[in-house]
């Protein structure tokens, strides 16, 4: 065996509390290297009396490695811990010290868990983990007061341009929530509310203000309510990283320069503040100058936007934030930001964006979900061509999920599109089928699915600007084939906890086509999902023992052959089947 890929160590996703009296251990081996492995356990204080070896399932694999894990439940909260590795007649232990071709007398050297206390727990919302969330950009989502509209709107529906602003307001999400209840979403992510000159609103002046061209705080209250009557959660957008130019303390700057009391608010590198051949002399979102930095690490920036994250929830009981640009924040900001608002409502979901790896984030002291931009990213690629090997897209997925702990894991929040990349139906060609295939998987995969406002109707769309087309309120004009397609498989995730909280492990992922089929199972249910994404009809078939299943769409009662499962697919289709345990 190769002792240079035996790893493990005692940190947050290799070793972690899964509850309170649950913990999952970790252990890496080089691919196919291991045929057995086993977490070797005990109490430091008593060990003879309370050994327990205990089996390690291979959970996911991917191009290099195998990865393995158990499932412990310690009798008092704490205990110490090794591995020990067979291949063929040789054997391996792995302690905290090192690997050794004999068992280290215990417990000296072992790994060890002191404790599990809960307050250290990841603790994201139950009701977020169950969500299927919607995403809206108020100005492209529906006309709904044109008494309100900004001077020289662009007609509804035309193709939007960088500074085009289409009259889209709050009233217009109210009148369409029947669209959202029909769908079956559960919570919405409305882009920036706040008074901004863009149409995007990414460029705040007044955070406390609902820009006029969306309508005013009593509006959104209205909303939100209306919203919380249907079963519908409410997640705002907020932008800490940097302000509008327009920002009132930085204008004071512009004004006074080193004498304003504002000058510590934001990163400035001299005076006069300015920007000179392209560049400014203080520190911005990318290279827009329009945008300054706010320094987040100055007490007075940090309360006046702590105030402004609990506002929103005293005011409008609003239910989440999302947090824009949140890894050029520091750590420090976040934790305290977490503090504020999990005191002014327990459950609130703090999204975080952030495009790569999210592990630093995500420890339970400071977000609760990042966008899941690796997946969006992997999904789309593998389902736009035939030619994609499915082991290929297994060994992706599986090293994307290795690198959280399982329920981070599924609280990331899964996306297939958004107002920042082009829309999913563009990154697969225009192909439905091919669509329908990653909503599928994004449905029944581990994390929280997000629906970018329009996808289910068949919107398409390009870089951004063209990500942001108005939503098409024509139902001629509408896919409405898509839209029960949709609808259909958020009831089915919705109707089904194992598609929710259930593991995932893909169970085939042929290495020369695009066959897979992956499980999620709990301990109430049992789903397969076999996928196609091939231009040819396949056969695929897999060993099973029970003879209880059916297909999730249909109730059709699936018959064995010889304790394999045989499922017959058309090209670019797919098949759920379930069983009850």
């Amino acid at each position: 065996m190769f002792k240079e890929c035996l790893y493990h160590s005692p940190d947050l996703k290799w070793a972690y509390a899964y509850d309170c009296d649950t913990f999952h251990l970790r252990l890496r081996t080089k691919r196919d290297d291991v045929e057995e492995a086993v977490a070797v356990t005990g109490d430091k204080y008593d060990w003879d009396n309370h050994a327990m070896d205990i089996p390690m399932e291979k959970i996911a694999a991917d191009s290099l490695f195998d990865y393995w894990e158990a499932v412990i439940k310690p009798e008092f909260h704490r205990f110490s811990y090794g591995f020990r590795v067979r291949s063929g007649d040789e054997m391996l232990w792995l302690i905290e010290t090192g690997v050794f071709e004999e068992m280290p007398t215990p417990a000296g050297g072992y790994f060890e868990v002191p404790f599990i206390h809960a307050i250290d727990l990841f603790d994201a919302p139950e009701w977020a983990k169950s969500a299927v969330f919607y995403q809206i950009m108020p100005d492209r989502f529906a006309n709904g007061d044109s008494s309100i509209d900004p001077e020289g709107i662009r007609p509804w529906g035309e193709t939007p341009g960088g500074e085009d602003h289409f009259g889209g307001d709050l009233q217009g999400i109210l009148d369409h929530l029947s669209h959202l209840t029909d769908l079956g979403v559960t919570a919405i992510y409305l882009t920036p509310l706040f008074t901004a000159p863009s149409n995007h609103k990414y460029d705040t002046v007044d955070y406390k203000q609902i820009d006029p061209q969306f309508g005013d705080a009593a509006l959104l209250k209205q909303l939100v309510k209306s919203c919380h009557e249907l079963g519908i959660r409410v997640v705002l957008d907020a932008v800490f990283n940097h302000t509008s130019e327009q920002f009132p303390p930085f204008q004071d700057v512009l004004k006074h320069g080193e004498s304003s009391k504002y000058k510590d608010w934001f990163h400035l590198n001299g005076f006069p503040v300015e920007v000179k051949d392209g560049t400014a002399n203080y520190a911005t979102f990318g290279f827009y100058g329009n945008m300054p930095k706010l320094n987040t690490a100055n007490p007075e920036v940090k309360q006046y936007l702590l105030e402004v994250a609990v506002h929103w929830i005293r005011e409008a009981d609003i239910d989440g934030w999302r947090l824009d640009v949140a890894n050029e924040i520091d750590h420090s900001f976040w934790h305290d930001f977490r503090t504020a608002v999990k005191t002014e409502k327990a459950d609130v979901f703090i999204i975080g964006e952030v495009w790569g790896n999210a592990l630093n984030w995500l420890h339970g002291d400071e977000f609760d979900s990042s966008m899941n931009y690796p997946f969006t990213n992997k999904v789309t690629e593998f389902f736009a061509a035939s030619d994609y090997a499915a082991s290929d897209f297994a060994d992706q997925i599986n090293s994307l999920l290795m690198r959280y702990p399982q329920q981070t894991n599924e609280a990331l929040f899964n996306l297939l599109s958004s107002h920042d990349i082009p829309r999913a139906a563009t990154r697969l060609g225009g192909n439905k089928d091919r669509l329908k295939l990653a909503v599928v998987f994004m449905m029944a995969s581990m994390g929280i699915p997000c629906i970018y406002y329009g996808d289910e109707i068949g919107l398409d769309g390009g870089d951004d600007p063209d990500c942001r087309k108005c939503m098409e309120w024509d139902t001629d004009k509408q896919d409405r084939e898509l839209f029960d397609f949709y609808q259909l498989l958020i009831a089915l995730r919705k109707e089904h906890a194992a598609l929710r909280d259930g593991r995932f492990r893909f169970l085939h992922a042929d290495n020369a086509n695009g066959t897979l089929l992956f499980e999620r199972l709990n301990t109430r249910q049992h789903f397969t999902i076999w996928i196609n994404n091939t231009e040819e009809a396949v056969t695929l078939s897999h060993p099973m023992k029970a003879d209880d299943w059916h297909d999730a769409l249909t109730g059709e009662k699936i018959v064995l052959a010889e304790d394999k499962l045989e499922i017959e697919l058309p090209p670019l289709d797919f098949r759920i089947i379930y069983r009850n345990i």
